[in-house]
């Protein structure tokens, strides 16, 4: 092999053996992994077994797992198995343990108890974003995205999809019955092990009605109409895809415009975004320890509570309102061209004529004031506004605040490409690293913990970049 680079003999003995530090470079993110692990205060942030027991087999230090996994998610690597060989032959791993090697099920096990302290490192690391000036940009973008569970499609009902299978099985039935019947009119058609199978698919399929049966009992006592039979906590959602969706989580979260960092997630299993706005602004108002914070959502979002919520907090959102009319859809005029003039508390149609309050009422918790105008049974315009007799306008006592949030956002057009360009990158990076199965976890405590192992190591890997290992381990040791 002549004219090639060439490596090591392989049974050749070195005089004086490398020393495993010499493998691991200075700028190395094992490194940053070591040094941020070993400045956690684990008692307080709530992790089992870091005062070791009096009797019985030492233990394996919590610091040491909670690093095994920290190098794992920052590696793409989350299955405990796969970290176990890890273990065994990965140097940078084996330096970052000191060439421990606990089994896969030592390493699970550790996940599964430390959920919640696992949750708090990886919001002590947003405290070290602070620390380091990260959060200068008093905005934040708000999304949800939905992953997938454990959970197969097969495996989740509800009354629409049991009553659709019901319906398959018992044409199923029917057309088997259907071919025993003609096998006893003319046995010398069908042969006598087809008749079997028949006869067994048959059993099979009463089988499998009764076991529906049995769920569709659990669909009634189901508060959400719901049941998942690998993953309890999995529900059915619906995606971007017109009729599709898939058996998951609503993962939320709040990314800063200015680094793309993730100052706060949450995962749900509600389908839709309409109660989180609130909620997300105040985790990420605490993350970041901005008190005049802004928050950008898309459509979604839009729920008239949650934005006064935010309003009354001090926080200022940016939620765009649907475009859900259904006398604009028809070609009539909607809300829009109705004009609000609050000195008189009346409104002023395409028209020119006055529709003034007539009357208050409560709707969904909600007070709202209806308003109509005397002139529009006589009105030249009234094919062009409404079929019925008056064209009625609904007003919600707080509709100030959406209004005022309505001019904001018609002062700042570019509010919904900030939103995309900053929250909606993250979450490709990170279902890009979880691969097609997305979470390897049943139920939601656990799902939560893996998401946050998966928040943490994008953070991680955002701030060495930003900041750089060198700098990053010194304000770590600070």
């Amino acid at each position: 092999m002549k004219r090639f680079v060439e490596g090591e003999d392989r049974n050749q003995v070195t005089l004086l053996p490398e020393c495993l530090d010499d493998y691991v470079g200075e700028d190395n993110p094992v490194r940053v992994i070591d040094v941020f692990i070993d400045e956690l205060d684990l008692t307080g942030l709530g992790f089992e077994g870091v005062a070791p027991a009096v009797t019985g087999r030492p233990a394996y230090h919590p610091a040491m797992l909670l690093k095994i996994y920290v190098y794992g998610y920052l590696n793409r690597l989350q299955s405990s198995r796969r970290l176990e060989r890890e273990t065994q032959r990965n140097v940078e791993l084996m330096w970052l343990i000191g060439r421990l090697a606990p089994d896969f099920k030592t390493i699970a096990d550790f996940r599964k108890d430390n959920g919640k302290a696992i949750r708090n490192v990886c919001r002590e690391f947003i405290v070290l974003c602070r620390r380091l000036n990260l959060f200068s940009e008093a905005i934040v973008a708000i999304d949800g995205s939905k992953f997938k569970a454990v959970n197969n499609r097969d495996k989740n009902f509800t009354d629409n999809k049991l009553k659709k299978r019901m319906q398959q099985l018992e044409e199923s039935i029917g057309r088997y019955l259907a071919e025993l019947d003609r096998a006893d009119r003319e046995p010398t058609l069908v042969t006598e092990g087809k008749v079997s199978r028949l006869k067994e698919k048959v059993a099979a399929v009463k089988a499998h009605m009764q076991r529906l049966k049995q769920i569709g009992q659990q669909l009634r006592e189901a508060p959400d109409g719901q049941v998942s039979l690998t993953d309890a906590d999995a529900r059915s959602m619906a995606t971007s895809g017109r009729g599709t969706g898939i058996v998951g989580y609503n993962v939320q979260t709040a990314v800063d415009s200015k680094h793309h960092l993730i100052v706060a997630h949450e995962v749900t299993n509600v389908g839709h975004d309409r109660t989180q706005l609130f909620s997300m602004a105040k985790q990420a108002r605490s993350a970041t320890g901005m008190e005049a914070l802004t928050v950008v959502a898309d459509r979604g979002y839009f729920k008239g509570e949650e934005i006064l919520d935010c309003d009354q907090a001090g926080i200022t959102p940016l939620v765009p309102k649907p475009l859900t009319s259904n006398s604009k859809a028809d070609g009539r005029f909607d809300k829009r061209d109705f004009v609000y003039i609050a000195e008189d508390d009346e409104y002023r149609c395409p028209a020119g004529q006055r529709a003034i309050k007539r009357f208050t009422t409560i709707e969904h918790g909600m007070t709202l004031n209806k308003y109509w105008s005397s002139a529009c049974p006589r009105c030249p315009l009234k094919a062009q506004c409404t079929p019925s007799d008056y064209r009625r306008i609904t007003r919600w006592e707080h509709e100030a605040v959406l209004e005022a949030m309505q001019e904001r956002l018609d002062h700042q057009s570019d509010a919904m490409k900030l939103r995309r360009q900053t929250v909606e990158h993250p979450f490709g990076t990170l279902k890009a690293w979880m691969g097609s199965t997305h979470f390897l976890t049943k139920r939601l405590p656990r799902v939560s913990t893996e998401m946050s192992l998966h928040v943490l190591a994008y953070n991680l890997k955002r701030v060495m970049q930003i900041v750089g290992s060198g700098p990053l381990m010194q304000a770590m040791r600070a």
